[in-house]
């Protein structure tokens, strides 16, 4: 039994965790690259208590996923204004955004050195600039994974940039900042919480430490993600979703995740679609053909109970097969509203592509089954 767990330096949870990270910082240093969503004006109040603690702030604000283009507007930015600390206060896209840019205020080269599939993928030589991950959604765990995606629009794909040295010093991760989420960014990101579990957890890189935990984060998304969709202020659902999608990165920055995410990076990059919603919508299908190859090709395969296993922490019922944890994923998904793939802009002819490309995105590599060419277009057809 060899396997590696390496997460952020300290994780600090809980309502009202956000007061903390102001003297943290003041020990990391004292100008600080903040970067931030698209509505700065949320987040004037923890400028306040930064400005409070003597940090001086320049804000770097994102209103998209992470480009090549992007993060390198902003590490060019981060370093004019002489740097010394960085914090990334958003989604998914905004943490990783400022993981990268602290990455590469303290290594040399270019950004394609580091990138993988399109670039050298070469290894980081030294320890990001202190970073400091604070999640607004719940869903992706960034705050607590040793990498970074970035898309690439010369490319049309999105790409990782991976390293354990840009695992972030602090990542506070605080539910009530999740209160202001509108209903679909609920769906989505707490989606592709439940997916990063399931995934994580069925991997053939799964190990014990990560399946204690993905087992936690599936009870509680399982009890959780209806109520916080239907109800915006349920404090309670909320923390759940937070605690789930932290889990969720943290088991799979240690333990891979599947074809879902094979799936999702390539197409998110081709065709700009949100990534929760291209995770929702392909987890049914790409259980259901995981479930059917393993049972004709590897019946005795310990992923097939895992998938039971799963099946009976959604459901609540201790008799549920693999088949029943389909049906209450889909019945989960309808009620969340995920639009099918044609809704996203893909098409039939494009499927024979995604699967190509899919082919190269490490997360395929992690599935429980090499699913056939034939199986992965189909999980796509069903999605369409």
């Amino acid at each position: 039994m060899n396997f590696e767990f390496a997460t952020a330096h300290r994780i600090i949870f809980g309502p009202g965790t956000l007061e903390a990270v102001a003297p943290y910082a003041a020990r990391m240093g004292s100008h600080a690259f903040v970067v931030t969503g698209r509505t700065k004006q949320r987040v004037e109040p923890f400028l306040a208590q930064l400005k409070q603690h003597q940090i001086e702030t320049v804000t770097f604000s994102i209103s998209s996923e992470p480009t090549t283009e992007i993060v390198l507007d902003g590490v060019s930015k981060a370093r004019r204004a002489g740097s010394d600390l960085v914090i990334g206060i958003g989604g998914g896209s905004v943490v990783d955004t400022g993981k990268v840019v602290a990455a590469l205020l303290t290594n040399t080269g270019e950004l394609e050195d580091y990138l993988e599939v399109i670039g050298r993928g070469q290894a980081l030589q030294n320890v990001s600039a202190p970073y400091i991950a604070i999640p607004t959604t719940a869903g992706t765990g960034a705050e607590v994974t040793r990498n970074a995606v970035i898309g690439s629009p010369k490319h049309r794909i999105k790409v990782s940039i991976r390293s354990p040295l840009m695992l972030p010093v602090l990542a506070v991760v605080d539910p009530l900042l999740t209160l202001s989420m509108p209903a679909s960014v609920t769906a989505s990101t707490g989606l592709d919480a439940l997916t990063q579990l399931i995934e994580a957890y069925t991997s053939n890189q799964a190990n014990p430490l990560t399946d204690g935990i993905c087992r936690e984060g599936l009870r509680r998304a399982a009890r959780s993600l209806r109520n916080a969709y239907h109800d915006a202020n349920d404090i309670a659902a909320r923390e759940d979703m937070s605690a789930a999608s932290l889990f969720g990165g943290l088991a799979l920055a240690n333990a891979k995740l599947g074809a879902v995410h094979g799936f999702a990076g390539p197409l998110g990059g081709r065709f700009s679609s949100p990534h929760g919603s291209l995770c929702a919508r392909l987890l049914p299908e790409v259980i259901e053909a995981n479930v059917h190859a393993l049972e004709t090709r590897a019946p005795d395969s310990e992923a097939l109970f895992r998938y039971q296993e799963i099946a009976t922490i959604v459901t609540g019922d201790r008799a549920a097969k693999a088949v029943h944890g389909v049906k209450w994923i889909r019945e989960l998904c309808q009620e969340l509203e995920v639009p099918p793939l044609s809704q996203l802009g893909i098409s039939r002819a494009d499927l024979p592509l995604a699967v190509k490309d899919s082919k190269n995105a490490s997360s395929m590599k992690g599935n429980p089954i090499p699913l056939t060419d034939d199986e992965l277009i189909r999980v796509l057809s069903n999605a369409l």
